[in-house]
């Protein structure tokens, strides 16, 4: 650190402090511009879509839906099996898209990414129902195909007939989200358009979160941000909040088969994971991530995001006015 002698002139005590003013001045101006230039090559990006992503419903009834099996693919068959069915979400000739949670180079007892056989049994469930198309995708943190291989997500999914995509740099455009904090940001949304997606079903995984305290059904659609996602860390609950109005997915089938309590969103050990066998599918968001806290311990009402996307008007924290537990 600087220090000004203790013998120092006037005159050389006002120049030691207009330097050190003036570094300040440069340090702050420095990263002001640093945000400026961000935020300008954002906004003079080719904007796509105003707003990207939208509604994917189909005017099912509300409600959520938990099954408990040891049978996993049983379990996913009893949860949307209460619900109406997967014909009461997809129709023939639909193009659906999966977006699990592939997000690390992780085995699948490990807890941190969507279970492969829930993954498979909704794709199975999307091609008895007669898509025309189903894909699987996902921008993970590590290496794209080493996440779908060594979860099982990528070899289940093609097992049951559908088609991976893995991401690339030119599928990423700037698009306009329209939220308080995510207002415009590149997003993987060439493959929706280029594809013409009209369906969008998430599988997340429930697991712990050190930032977010957990991660779930909103949390999953981070996966769909490029651009430089740390820099959100900074107003996360925020970005969560406009995440759950990002888009409006035809389906969520939150996979609890094994709940990561601890060291998530990566988990670390055998000890950290619990055998749940659990299924929950719905549409309500935030219904869905409010049971999910409970599952892992976690109090809903310390979680400020939930408040946010409620408040907002995009789902209930009384998960008990929807909640039907299927046979």
């Amino acid at each position: 650190m600087n220090e000004l002698p203790d013998n120092a002139d006037k005159h050389t005590r006002r120049e030691f402090l207009r330097r050190v003013g003036s570094a300040a001045v440069a340090t702050a101006a420095a990263t002001a511009a640093t945000e400026y230039l961000r935020r300008r090559a954002l906004r003079a990006a080719p904007v796509v879509a105003e707003p990207a992503f939208g509604n994917y419903r189909t005017g099912v009834a509300d409600k959520l839906a938990l099954a408990e099996n040891l049978d996993h693919a049983a379990a996913v068959r009893a949860a949307i099996g209460a619900l109406g069915g997967m014909g009461a979400f997809i129709s023939k000739g639909d193009v659906v898209l999966i977006k699990p949670n592939a997000g690390f180079d992780r085995p699948p007892w490990v807890g941190a990414t969507t279970s492969g056989q829930v993954v498979g049994a909704v794709v199975t469930l999307c091609r008895q129902a007669g898509a025309a198309e189903v894909f699987v995708a996902d921008y993970p943190i590590n290496d794209p195909a080493g996440c779908f291989d060594r979860s099982g997500i990528g070899p289940a999914a093609k097992a049951a007939g559908a088609k991976l995509l893995l991401p690339r740099a030119d599928e990423f455009e700037t698009v306009r989200i329209g939220g308080r904090r995510l207002d415009v940001w590149k997003a993987y949304y060439k493959p929706f358009r280029h594809y013409r997606v009209n369906r969008v079903i998430g599988i997340p995984t429930a697991k712990t979160h050190a930032r977010a305290v957990v991660s779930g059904a909103i949390k999953n659609w981070y996966g769909l941000l490029g651009g430089p996602r740390s820099m959100l860390h900074q107003d996360l609950e925020m970005v969560l909040a406009d995440l759950c109005g990002m888009l409006k997915p035809t389906l969520i089938v939150m996979d609890g088969t094994r709940l990561l309590l601890r060291n998530g969103p990566t988990g670390g050990s055998r000890g950290d994971v619990k055998d749940a066998h659990r299924i929950l599918a719905g549409t309500d968001q935030v219904a869905i991530d409010t049971l999910m806290a409970e599952w892992l311990d976690k109090d809903p009402a310390k979680i400020e995001w939930l408040h946010l996307a409620a408040d907002a008007g995009l789902g209930t924290m009384d998960y008990n006015t929807k909640l039907v537990r299927a046979g």
